[in-house]
């Protein structure tokens, strides 16, 4: 099950409690969130963030000197600060924090729960995949983020496995990097490259899952 406050709900409820912002750029901010959720960043207009925003266009450069200024006074900060923690954890009470009979359900289950996550917040994640290429500090969070919320909880379940003879005995870090490099790349051909394509989408996470386990046990 994906998590129950999606990543625009958690930008929301950041950008609302901001107390440094003024009550119109927590208008802009939000607006800006939506929009670019609904639509995507380059689709989106100042005028229209303006337009639902309830104020002048000129207001938004006033605070915020271009578009992608906008973006990165969004993106930046509240990912640090609050989102990214959030959904470590909760990802890992859904995920990692369960029984399972053997290491398929596990795999099996932990590739539907990203993949229920990416489908309801696909346009956002766009959005941040974009800005982790030009933002060391996102990078680093996001980096910090895992080793300490997921890193351990997967050396847990790696090594539980392990002893039971389910998967090969090599060092975790390869296991996760091939987990982590087949799921996010699933995922990224699924909805980001190739969306429209005619997928079964069940059958597909079963291949997914069954081409690891080929590889790893």
């Amino acid at each position: 099950m994906a998590e129950n406050n999606d990543i625009l709900t958690q930008m929301l409820e950041v950008a609302e409690q901001d107390k440094k912002m003024s009550d119109k750029q927590r208008k802009i901010v939000a607006a800006a969130i939506e929009l670019f959720a609904e639509r995507g960043f380059a689709a989106t207009s100042t005028s229209e963030i303006a337009k639902r925003a309830g104020v002048a266009e000129g207001t938004i450069f006033r605070h915020y000197k271009t578009k992608k200024d906008l973006l990165t006074s969004i993106t930046v900060p509240i990912m640090i600060d609050s989102v990214a923690p959030f959904l470590a954890r909760t990802f890992v009470a859904e995920v990692f924090e369960q029984e399972y009979p053997d290491f398929r359900a596990f795999l099996t289950e932990l590739v539907q729960n990203r993949f229920d996550f990416v489908r309801e917040n696909s346009q956002v994640i766009k959005i941040y995949m974009q800005e982790l290429l030009y933002h060391d500090e996102m990078r680093e969070q996001f980096s910090k983020v895992f080793m300490v919320h997921v890193k351990g909880q997967f050396d847990r379940v790696i090594g539980f496995f392990k002893e039971r003879g389910e998967i090969n005995d090599m060092p975790n870090s390869t296991i996760m990097r091939a987990l982590i490099t087949n799921i996010v790349g699933f995922l990224m051909t699924r909805f980001m490259i190739m969306p429209k394509a005619d997928w079964d989408d069940d059958a597909e996470i079963e291949r997914t899952v069954t081409y690891i386990l080929n590889g790893i046990s």
